[in-house]
């Protein structure tokens, strides 16, 4: 039997947060969950997930903060953003694929799930190459 796929989901929503990961952990996936950015950080700092799942609209530090935050610590992992497509227009985001909250079916989101974290595989090759050329250049 092959591990669960481990997904953190941060919303400071925690009936929208109950529901999303019920749903999630009756599909096969492993749930962790946070109501906060900064709480999503320690547990993405301190554990292997596979992929996260966030809402756009917190307080303190929104959806797209809180990406740019785990991207830094992990690029390699997919990163998802739902929210409310008018607010998330016309920005930059660090996020792999942005869905809107409203709209998304259990289905859509549960296959774009699956789609992304089939895809994460660990650590790019290229940033490990290209830290190696760095070492190399400050050897020399």
């Amino acid at each position: 039997m092959r591990p669960k796929k481990v997904i953190l989901c941060v919303d400071d929503n925690e009936q929208e947060l109950s529901v999303l990961s019920f749903m999630l952990a009756t599909n096969g996936y492993r749930v962790v969950s946070a109501t906060n950015g900064q709480e999503a950080i320690r547990i993405f700092s301190g554990m292997p997930v596979d992929l996260v799942l966030a809402d756009f609209s917190m307080p303190q530090m929104n959806g797209d903060q809180l990406v740019d935050r785990l991207k830094r610590i992990g690029s390699h992992v997919p990163m998802i953003l739902l929210g409310d497509p008018q607010k998330m227009a016309g920005e930059i985001h660090a996020a792999d694929a942005l869905l809107a909250k409203k709209n998304c079916s259990a289905q859509e989101l549960l296959e774009r799930i699956k789609v992304m974290s089939a895809r994460k595989r660990g650590p790019r090759k290229g940033a490990q190459r290209m830290s190696s050329i760095t070492e190399l250049a400050a050897a020399s």
